[in-house]
């Protein structure tokens, strides 16, 4: 099970946006307007640090690595309980987004997980002890630090 995942157009626009590209990353952080919209960037163009969570590395026939899709902590704070799919609908994209181009723009389309699938995403990324030492103490636990270097 996994967090994040793709759609098939949005799939195949990331095997074109790769050709045209090399490497690619999303990044998904909590403002607004274009902030609210997953951001798609050459891989190492977006600097990621403490302050983000990687989600999910996104896999689509014809683009050879995997794409990180990477959120603010900020953001991840809110949608913990939430399953993301990136698609892609047409209008104009981010302006630093590499799909701007395009004519599309990548769109994420959420649900919220059930019961049985955050307990197995939680058991998989170690939080679900860090949920239950909240409860016991009575307060909210910071999300769990899951960049990877």
């Amino acid at each position: 099970m996994s967090r994040v995942e793709l759609t098939g157009a949005a799939g195949e626009l990331l095997a074109r946006l790769t050709a045209l590209h090399g490497p690619l990353m999303f990044h998904q952080s909590g403002g607004c307007c274009d902030g609210s919209s997953p951001m798609c960037y050459p891989r190492g163009d977006f600097r990621t640090g403490a302050s983000d969570v990687l989600l999910g590395e996104l896999t689509a026939p014809g683009v050879p690595e995997p794409v990180q899709f990477w959120m603010s902590a900020s953001q991840y704070a809110y949608w913990s309980h939430t399953h993301l799919t990136v698609d892609v609908v047409p209008g104009r994209g981010g302006g630093f987004s590499v799909e701007a181009p395009e004519g599309v723009r990548f769109l994420i389309r959420s649900r919220l997980l059930t019961d049985e699938e955050l307990r197995a995403l939680e058991a998989e990324d170690g939080t679900a002890d860090e949920r239950d030492e909240a409860s016991r103490t009575d307060r909210a636990a910071p999300p769990a630090d899951r960049r990877s270097d």
